[in-house]
């Protein structure tokens, strides 16, 4: 009698199939493939782009954190305050300032819309004196997102910053710390 005629030994159908159609050979050659494959991209991806929070001159950097520190502490001592709104349809920003209460004598601040990741999307723009405390200027449109919004004036010292939720955030108040 053969062992294929016995009546415990019984061959199924996928025993008959080559080894390339069934199921078991081809998933245990699909993981590692696909980790080879996940392993290519990720090299590629890292080749490609630019490592945007990476910066060249860390340590001088370092060093300005005091001025920045002192423009911050500058801005909390004169009581500075901003409403910023955004017009995203007109393109245009604009600025209500004020120090302690009384409107400020700027003629011109910067503004500067940073956004978290990505340096080359970052915007800077003048905002240009409309009356007093009142401020104006133009923004570009940006992509959805998180973004820091810094205003700044050189000629007296000082910085306010915040973050907005860009552009479905049509206001932004900022209040020096």
């Amino acid at each position: 009698m053969d062992a294929a005629d016995s009546p415990h030994f019984s061959r199924t159908r996928t025993d008959r199939l080559p080894w390339y159609r069934q199921f078991w050979p081809w998933f245990l050659i699909a993981v590692p493939a696909a980790a080879v494959v996940m392993g290519i991209v990720t090299i590629t991806l890292a080749v490609r782009t630019a490592d945007g929070l990476v910066v060249d001159d860390y340590y001088n950097q370092g060093l300005a954190i005091n001025q920045i520190l002192e423009r911050d502490e500058r801005a909390s001592t004169l009581g500075m305050a901003a409403l910023v709104r955004f017009d995203h349809d007109a393109g245009r920003i604009d600025v209500q300032l004020s120090r302690s209460g009384v409107a400020a004598d700027e003629q011109e601040l910067n503004l500067q819309l940073l956004h978290p990741t990505i340096d080359d999307r970052d915007y800077t723009t003048r905002l240009i004196a409309n009356g007093p405390g009142s401020y104006s200027g133009e923004i570009p449109d940006l992509i959805a997102g998180n973004w820091y919004v810094l205003i700044e004036s050189k000629a007296h010292g000082w910085r306010l910053f915040g973050r907005a939720s860009l552009p479905a955030q049509s206001a932004l108040k900022l209040v020096a710390r």
